[in-house]
């Protein structure tokens, strides 16, 4: 456990031997805002290092102010202030408290900078750290890019380390100090976490010396995996540790390891790090065999090393991750993952895996999923900081999580989502841990049935031990939402839970960025809440945007902005039954209307420069703007939608405001939108929106028209509808000019999402045909090349990020996949009209990683998207790295539409696909 100074507000702990009691908060909830995730006796992890924050030391820089304002630079940093050093000469100085021979320091400089920082005692210059801009700045929506143009700018900071090559006693002074010779024009320091390295670890006794035997590289001037990988093989097959002496170890793949030791001298002493110099989606990693591979791995052992990698962009097809496949009664034990896309991204079927007593730092991504399928595993004793997604997830992707654990760990500051979190699962324990720092899109602690795969069988299910947490500043907005998300929230979208038992006890909710507690999406039942203590909400102790069925003893709450404290507007839907002990969050009448600016740290902040789409959202009835003449006939119109997904109704997008939006149920097209406009009018255009700074994507749709809302016309025939925040997300769709009342879109796949999704529906009199359009006839000739290259693509089914859009977009390093172990599975590309064919190319990634493959399919074609025919029966098709992972399939056929239809995969349980190409010739 670090030691800092203690802050006036006191926690009482009293442990025993048998069992640990309820933690009770005794401060003001003012002091809880002073809270360090390292004050917390008894949670979190135990970690080697005494941390001293930049603003609670002495220095002769600026304060960056205390702010949670998403894209500053006191958002991201822990406590949520910072200092910046601005000149030659400036400094923050740390005063030791116990002796210290290493440090790891928390900075960020400006976007495209690099350089140094002099760590010194005295006059005396211990040394000159470099520090760089390279593994931070992210830019836009997700998917994040590194492109400043694309605005939004966010994941400021990175780390470095050093050792100072001796011990430096309690009292002394080390400054983290801006040189002469500086070449960045500022720097800002978050944090210094000091501590006092042991010696490198010897080789153990009979082990192989993968230098001295196999010939590894210690000085990291050439690639050493394959030298690594020969080490690790003869260790398996002899039954002997494998020893990495110190050294910096060059890796441009992957090491693959199954019942085998892999040892290092220490984490500050033995690194594994690099990448591919030409293969993007290579790079240094460990990883257990996929099922597919004749995984899982079993009885892996890697410990006492540090992977140190150089991902400086977030591309989630990408296994570029310091820990993945599968291990099963595996352990990770004292890692160093750091400047990779994830720490460890583990694709189950696997049982009984253990990260323990490691560092997870600066990932792209998530800091650790159990993905697929991961039982009976644990992550414990971790400390994880600036992770680019969730801190720790397990995800249970059509294949259920059962029986794992995260227990006593520290997660601070996660750039995007959730500290903790488990979409899913059965039987799952979350305890003894701290959490602090939210930044955006997500809450201290979640509970979802959330994202593709999780439902029925995989959903939240079981009894679940959420117990002895804190969560401090936790919570935050989401800049897709005009709300805030709560530090501890429930998100049921893909379902309600219900039929399990969820447990909260003697857990803290302290200083809350947002509310407390929060639900939303559909109903939530079987929840139990004893012994849990709020101590300061930005806006309410509890947040019902949902139905909610709980029962809540011993909860009380101090501290909360808002008066009500409770935010309702589903009535008797949230259903509180009271055990005895409550205070603070009762009331008779709860608040139900526009979201308010929170309260943050004991004084009122409202952002300066919110997200977009953080404004009120207007009411249709209260608009005193009626549209201009021969303007949009369909705003403050009534409309009905198939479905709604949570807080997105269909009301938001006639609403004036491309903020706000109406998103459909995930995973269920088609989906139709429909305005009434009242009576007859003329109609000749559409114009479609979606909020400014969304990525691109395209949206399949079909226009219809009724004067009566029973008999239907054609206005305009499905098609893709790209929406391109370079051209403000907006679309034009132009209409067969007539007189309707009623206007229906109808919505059948979105590149970006799997659910149709609209900010504006405009509609307007001019700019229409006077006759339907017409299909270009065939006798157009055809172009040269790739007949699929860029046309509109749908699927049956999608993993995760991985789009049918992918399959032509031109680039085979990105895919399609389909839901796992659900075959058959399906994509259909449409050429926009029928082509004479010759040859179908069908690609996967060609690096190495993706080992051979058979997957076995067929090809079927149509001229009208309704009627198919066989063009090729199914068969196996081999998928080779050595030959590019590329095949050619001959045919002879005339279609518009080409459906490739998966039944097997040998590699995966999926259908997976880079490219799709078709060609005349």
């Amino acid at each position: 456990m670090a030691n800092r100074t203690a802050p006036t507000a006191t926690l009482a702990a009293v442990l025993t031997a048998a069992a640990v009691t309820a933690v009770t908060w005794t401060s003001t909830p003012a002091q809880a805002a002073g809270l360090s995730p390292f004050d917390i006796a008894g949670r979190g992890a135990t970690v080697p290092f005494t941390e001293i924050e930049a603003e609670k030391a002495a220095t002769n820089g600026t304060s960056t102010g205390t702010d949670r304002t998403y894209g500053t630079l006191s958002s991201e940093a822990s406590g949520r202030e910072a200092v910046t050093l601005d000149a030659a000469g400036e400094y923050v100085e740390f005063t030791l408290t116990k002796p210290a021979n290493a440090v790891t320091f928390r900075y960020s400089v400006p976007d495209g900078k690099s350089g140094s920082l002099d760590l010194r005692t005295g006059s005396t210059l211990i040394k000159a750290v470099p520090v760089t801009s390279k593994y931070a700045w992210y830019y836009g929506y997700y998917p994040f890019t590194n492109n400043p143009g694309d605005g939004r700018p966010h994941h400021f900071y990175d780390e470095a380390r050093a050792l100072f090559g001796t011990t430096y006693q309690a009292g002394t002074k080390i400054r983290i100090q801006v040189s002469s010779t500086a070449q960045s024009p500022s720097f800002t320091i978050d944090l210094a976490d000091f501590e006092n390295v042991p010696g490198p670890i010897g080789k153990p006794s009979g082990a192989i010396d993968a230098v001295a035997d196999y010939g590894a590289d210690p000085t990291g001037a050439t690639d050493s995996t394959a030298k690594i990988q020969a080490a690790v093989n003869a260790g398996s097959a002899a039954g002997r540790v494998v020893y990495l002496p110190p050294g910096d170890y060059t890796l441009y793949s992957h090491v693959i390891v199954d019942r085998v030791t892999l040892a290092g001298a220490g984490p500050w002493y033995t690194v594994l790090g690099g990448r591919h110099p030409s293969q993007r989606n290579l790079a240094a990693g460990i990883y257990g065999k996929y099922a597919g591979q004749g995984g899982p791995s079993q009885n892996v052992t890697v410990k006492d090393l540090a992977v140190i990698g150089d991902i400086q962009e977030r591309v989630d097809e990408d296994q570029v991750n310091a820990f993945g496949g599968a291990m099963s009664n595996s352990a990770i034990d004292n890692v160093w993952m750091q400047h990779t896309k994830v720490g460890a991204w583990m694709d189950g079927p696997m049982d009984r895996f253990t990260i323990r007593n490691s560092r997870i730092l600066d990932q792209t991504a998530d800091g650790v999923n159990f993905h697929i399928g991961v039982t009976n595993s644990t992550v414990t004793n971790t400390f994880v900081r600036n992770t680019g997604d969730d801190g720790l997830a397990m995800w249970a992707e059509n294949t259920a999580n059962v029986g794992n654990s995260f227990t006593h760990n520290t997660v601070v500051a996660p750039i995007l989502a959730n500290n903790i979190v488990s979409y899913g699962g059965r039987d799952i324990t979350i305890s003894d841990n701290v959490m602090a720092e939210t930044v955006t899109n997500g809450g201290g602690l979640h509970v979802a049935n959330r994202y593709p795969g999780v439902t029925g069988p995989t959903a939240v299910a079981g009894t679940w031990t959420l117990a002895r947490n804190t969560l401090i500043r936790t919570g935050n907005s989401d800049y897709n939402w005009n709300f805030g998300i709560g530090a501890l929230w429930f998100w049921p979208d893909q379902g309600a839970i219900t039929g399990a038992t969820i447990n909260v006890t003697d857990t803290d909710i302290l200083d809350s960025s947002y509310s407390a507690i929060q639900w939303i999406g559909n109903g939530t039942s079987g929840l139990n809440l004893t012994n849990v203590t709020i101590a300061g909400a930005g806006t309410f102790a509890l947040q019902a945007q949902a139905p909610a069925t709980a029962t809540f003893t011993n909860v009380k709450a101090t501290g909360i902005a808002q008066n009500p404290p409770t935010y309702n507007c589903t009535g008797a839907g949230l259903a509180i039954t009271d055990g005895g002990g409550n205070s603070g969050w009762q009331t008779s009448t709860p608040y139900c209307g526009p979201w308010p600016a929170p309260k943050w740290g004991n004084s009122t902040t409202t952002p300066s420069t919110p997200p977009a789409s953080s404004s009120p959202t207007p009411s249709p009835s209260t608009s005193t703007t009626p549209p201009p003449a021969n303007g949009n006939l369909a705003q403050g119109k009534a409309v009905t939608v198939s479905s709604a997904n949570g807080p997105y109704p269909g009301a938001n997008a006639v609403d004036g405001n491309a903020a706000t939006y109406w998103e459909s149920a995930n995973n269920a097209f088609p989906q139709t939108y429909t305005v009434d406009l009242g009576s007859a009018q003329t109609v000749g255009r559409a114009v479609l929106k979606l909020p400014a700074g969304w990525e691109k994507r395209t949206e399949t749709v079909a226009v219809s028209g009724s004067t009566d809302g029973s008999s239907w016309t054609s206005l305009a025939g499905a098609t893709g509808v790209t929406l391109d925040p370079a051209t403000g997300n907006s679309a034009t769709v132009p209409l067969t000019t007539g007189s309707r009342r009623y206007v229906r879109l109808t919505f059948t796949a979105n590149t970006g999402w799997p659910a149709a999704q609209l900010a504006e529906l405009e509609l307007y009199a001019t700019g229409g045909t006077t006759t339907p359009p017409t299909t270009p006839p065939t006798t157009t000739p055809p172009p040269a090349g790739n007949l699929a290259a860029g046309k509109t693509v749908t699927a049956t089914s999608q993993a995760d990020v991985y789009t049918p859009a992918n399959l032509t977009d031109g680039n085979a390093n990105s895919y399609w996949e389909s839901s796992s172990n659900a075959f058959p599975q399906s994509v259909t590309v449409d050429l926009g009209q029928s082509r004479a064919l010759t040859r179908i190319v069908v690609k996967l990634p060609p690096a190495a990683a993706w080992a051979t493959r058979t997957q076995t399919l067929s090809v079927l074609g149509s001229t009208d998207g309704s009627s198919y025919g066989t063009v090729k029966a199914s068969a196996g098709y081999t998928f080779n790295p050595a030959s590019g992972n590329t095949v050619t399939i001959p045919v002879t056929a005339s279609a518009r539409y080409l459906r490739l239809t998966f039944t097997g995969n040998t590699g995966w349980p999926a259908g997976q696909l880079s490219e799709l190409e078709a060609y005349a010739s």
